[in-house]
């Protein structure tokens, strides 16, 4: 089968289209699947470069799809031939790929595969955030960082859908302003300037809920500008560096910081997704949601995608159609 591989850490070139990599075989409670779309995370980028994960070469990267059963093992809740959405046990930047069945989710026939691939991690994790790590109130002001990325434009959007009080988004690039903006942000800042800007648009009071991807310097900012009894969500570290935090900086203030992984809650409590992809499924099938898409590569043209995905140069999800 078509897939791309890497057999070393390092920069985007070392991603290697093959077309004889074999087909995977299922085991038990898992569904073979042929794969028509996978996004790019930026979890892919640190998987790459070694810094998330031991490597065990040959690797093969990308975290979740969109395609049609293939073949399943007896007593399976699925069929072949079902249209779904599910995070890879291996990877998915391949042809087919396997899933465990309870990371298997079945797509309606009127929703496309490209708009399918573009919302499993970054649907199910912002509703999740939200939601129930976040728990945001109507009341609430909240910062979103990096906002014209995935996650931050799910977040951004469900926020206004929810009628958030007040979304204040970050960028890199101000030329990003009227992306987010048309997303549902009242307020588009860079992450220099965001920490002041808060504090001016909530009389030096604070947000109420910040969710961080970056980490490094932006936890220590979004501290200095997060309200007394606020939530400081910590998701990631895009910018490759530790966020760091004195116990003073919460127990007076009783702030608190709470973390959160889909990788982690895949692997160990998958149940909890279920409901939550349901959810996600109806909102981007009514159009109340909709996750746009930057730009769509050919399986051979990974390596492409990864370096449009570092330059921070695009808005939205970035696909690959296999």
């Amino acid at each position: 089968m078509k897939a791309v591989i890497q057999n070393e850490f390092g920069g985007a070139d070392v991603l290697t289209y093959t077309t004889d990599m074999e087909i995977p075989i299922i085991g038990e409670n898992e569904v073979l699947i042929k794969a028509t779309y996978t996004s790019v995370n930026y979890a892919d980028i640190k998987t790459r470069l070694g810094n998330k994960g031991k490597g065990n070469f040959p690797l093969l990267l990308g975290l979740d799809v969109a395609g049609v059963i293939e073949e399943v093992s007896p007593n399976s809740n699925f069929s072949k031939g079902e249209r779904v959405i599910a995070f890879p046990k291996q990877g998915s930047y391949a042809e087919y790929v396997v899933a465990n069945e309870k990371l298997i989710f079945k797509i309606p026939d009127n929703l496309s595969f490209e708009k399918a691939a573009t919302m499993p991690t970054v649907s199910i994790l912002s509703y999740i955030l939200l939601y129930e790590i976040g728990q945001v109130q109507k009341t609430d002001t909240i910062v979103v960082h990096s906002a014209a990325g995935g996650v931050g434009s799910v977040l951004v959007q469900l926020a206004k859908l929810a009628g958030v009080h007040k979304i204040i988004g970050t960028v890199g690039n101000l030329n990003k302003d009227e992306y987010v903006k048309n997303l549902g942000a009242d307020i588009v800042c860079t992450y220099e300037g965001f920490s002041e800007e808060t504090l001016n648009q909530t009389n030096n009071k604070g947000a109420n809920v910040i969710f961080d991807s970056i980490a490094g310097e932006t936890t220590s900012k979004s501290l200095e500008c997060l309200a007394l009894y606020g939530t400081l969500v910590q998701f990631g570290n895009s910018s490759g560096k530790s966020g760091t935090f004195n116990t003073s900086d919460v127990h007076s203030s009783c702030r608190s910081i709470k973390g959160f992984s889909l990788g982690t809650t895949r692997k160990h409590n998958p149940e909890r997704l279920a409901p939550i992809a349901e959810k996600v499924l109806d909102l981007i099938t009514s159009n109340k949601i909709s996750i746009p898409v930057a730009k769509v590569f050919n399986l051979r043209e990974a390596a492409e995608a990864h370096k449009l995905i570092e330059s921070r140069n695009y808005e939205g999800k970035v696909l690959i159609k296999i």
